[in-house]
């Protein structure tokens, strides 16, 4: 019996202060980024009785069975997809107040605004030296705002692109992390802390991984995944120890694609999808600006055509170039504004051809058009705005799901420490009393 009991003990003991290690390695690990709690699952040990009941089943105490991790599969898949939509909403809300940004802090709609005041100015007085050197000034400030807005946007889906290219390239490393950690996952015993840690170094990589695309997530038996970017109909990106390339491709109008070894993806979460629609409504918003450009341009040159210059020649371009970046001011001196009516005299007080002018810029109404241009980026930013709030409500609410299911609490940790001191003491205890036993029947004379 005291053998039987000092064995009890002893494996009671052993199995106290692993479970004791664990709380202890749970605490010093509670601020580890990806880090999964663990917790020692004991299992029953039994052995056969000792002499003379070698038939019986005696029970041994307990052992440590495995090193288990508290995590749940479901609610990690559900955080790496509210988050691959949150950093989606946030690269796209980013692009687009960029884009509102360009639009509006470089004043277009003022200096159009300018330009129509100060052709109505000179309409009071076409041979006023001073209103004709005003319209052509403001004219020309206003084909520089044009450049402006212009080069801001070309530097906006510059940095989209920038962004988007360091996202591929940082998708590719963790891709091929991922392939290494299959590796080493397939040679790792279950129940083993090198496995846990190991399932959480996957973990983690599959949640950055989220932040630049959309994946979709196939797990064996062995803890190792398959991953498809784009989700479920996307091309396999990770299997086994295989890691494809993802690769990026910019088109002419600076929009991007991508592709996973040269088959195409359509990434519709992460980083990269916010990038991607930011250059599509960057170029959107760009197409609309030169052909406001374009069509100032146009109605101005056609009118100047049919006039007379102040010194009775015919009218010559106001506006050379084509879109908002090629908008350039044509004319070199007021006295060439063709105010009067074609055929008219020099100096002639004629104001028939300006009146024509203004009526055809009214009828074309730029400065109604870029107050459009300017409220749909507006209005653009103001629904995703909202969208993006709701969408950090969601991907918060899944990250404090999955930490109050995976992440360490200090203070059940504490209480764990309190429980299997008091179960290591009780079986130092027992095999105390083991020894003791053993003493008093050697002492029996």
């Amino acid at each position: 019996m005291a053998s039987d009991l000092l064995t009890i003990g002893a494996a009671g003991a052993k199995a106290a202060r692993a479970a004791l290690d664990v709380t202890a390695h749970n605490i010093a690990n509670a601020s580890t980024e990806g880090y999964v709690r663990r917790s020692a699952r004991l299992d029953e040990l039994a052995g056969r009785g000792a002499f003379p009941y070698m038939a019986d089943i005696s029970l041994s105490g307990a052992r440590v069975g495995s090193i288990h991790r508290n995590a749940d599969a479901f609610r990690q898949a559900e955080v790496r997809r509210t988050a691959s939509d949150l950093t989606r909403s946030d690269a796209e809300l980013a692009a687009l107040r960029t884009v509102e940004a360009a639009l509006d802090d470089t004043a277009v709609y003022d200096s159009i605004v300018e330009f129509e005041a100060a052709l109505q100015q000179l309409a009071n007085d076409p041979v006023d030296p001073a209103l004709r050197a005003v319209t052509l000034a403001r004219a020309d400030a206003m084909a520089g705002k044009f450049n402006i807005a212009a080069e801001t946007l070309d530097a906006a889906a510059a940095g989209m692109q920038f962004d988007a290219t360091a996202g591929v390239t940082r998708a590719n490393e963790v891709g091929a992390e991922l392939a290494r950690v299959n590796v080493n996952l397939a040679r790792a015993v279950n129940g083993t802390t090198d496995k846990a840690a190991l399932l959480d170094r996957r973990d983690m990589l599959l949640a950055q991984l989220s932040e630049h695309a959309n994946t979709a997530t196939d797990f064996a038996a062995d803890g190792t995944v398959t991953v498809r970017l784009g989700g479920a109909a996307g091309p396999v990106f990770v299997a086994g120890d295989d890691a494809g390339t993802l690769s990026l491709t910019i088109a002419a109008d600076d929009t991007i694609a991508f592709a996973v070894n040269g088959a195409a993806v359509d990434v519709t979460g992460g980083k990269l999808a916010g990038a991607q629609a930011g250059l599509v409504a960057n170029d959107t918003f760009r197409t609309r600006l030169n052909t406001l450009a374009d069509n100032i341009a146009a109605t101005v040159n056609a009118a100047q055509g049919a006039g007379a210059d102040l010194t009775g020649a015919g009218g010559q371009p106001m506006f050379t170039g084509t879109g908002a970046a090629g908008f350039s001011m044509a004319l070199t001196d007021g006295g060439q504004i063709a105010a009067a009516a074609a055929g008219s005299p020099a100096n002639s007080r004629d104001g028939t051809n300006l009146a024509a002018l203004r009526q055809a810029i009214g009828t074309l109404d730029p400065a109604g058009d870029m107050n459009l241009l300017l409220f749909d980026v507006s209005a653009v930013v103001s629904a995703r705005t909202l969208t993006n709030e709701a969408l950090g409500s969601i991907a918060s609410s899944a990250r404090i799901v999955l930490q109050q299911q995976a992440g360490v609490d200090l203070d059940t940790e504490a209480a764990n420490l309190i429980r299997f001191q008091q179960a290591f003491q009780a079986s130092s205890r027992a095999m105390q009393v083991a020894s003791d036993l053993f003493d008093t029947l050697l002492g029996i004379r």
